[in-house]
């Protein structure tokens, strides 16, 4: 398996585990909110329920998040490799490996750290074309494009 196939492997999970997450909360929320409707009554009774349904809305939110991530690690193809930089290129630039993908956490893949970044960040927006040698400058830092993985 390739650096690029790990990374992808390893994001792919670690989205499909918090979108696992998500839905357990959202599920016992429901159950909680159908226990609750059996055994109480009045002005107690009605918060409780509406503040479980604003939690629940905003694990929705989430979860529609993490989901569109998942749908952007889903297109890529990790065995695909690109002279120019696109969606699931890895790229070292500065000695910094980045992934272009979703904006994700940070990760440790053989030693080595990985940046996941957006297209459309910033960063990911002047390095979306482009091949290695380009040099080009982001808040006063310039970056050089060495490999494109």
């Amino acid at each position: 398996m390739t650096l690029k196939q790990k990374i992808h492997t390893h994001y792919q999970q670690q989205v499909q585990d918090k979108i696992d997450v998500f839905r357990d909360m959202i599920a016992a929320l429901t159950e909680d909110s159908k226990n609750d409707a059996k055994g109480s009554a009045g002005d107690k009774h009605e918060t409780a329920l509406s503040m479980m349904h604003i939690e629940q809305e905003k694990l929705n939110h989430k979860l529609s998040e993490i989901l569109e991530q998942k749908a952007i690690l889903d297109r890529i193809d990790a065995n695909s490799n690109h002279q120019k930089i696109a969606l699931g290129s890895l790229v070292q630039a500065n000695g910094i490996l980045l992934f272009v993908s979703a904006a994700l956490p940070k990760i440790n893949i053989d030693g080595k750290n990985i940046i996941a970044l957006s297209p459309q960040s910033p960063l990911g927006t002047k390095l979306m074309g482009n091949t290695e040698g380009f040099k080009f400058e982001i808040n006063g830092t310039n970056y050089l494009i060495e490999k494109v993985l």
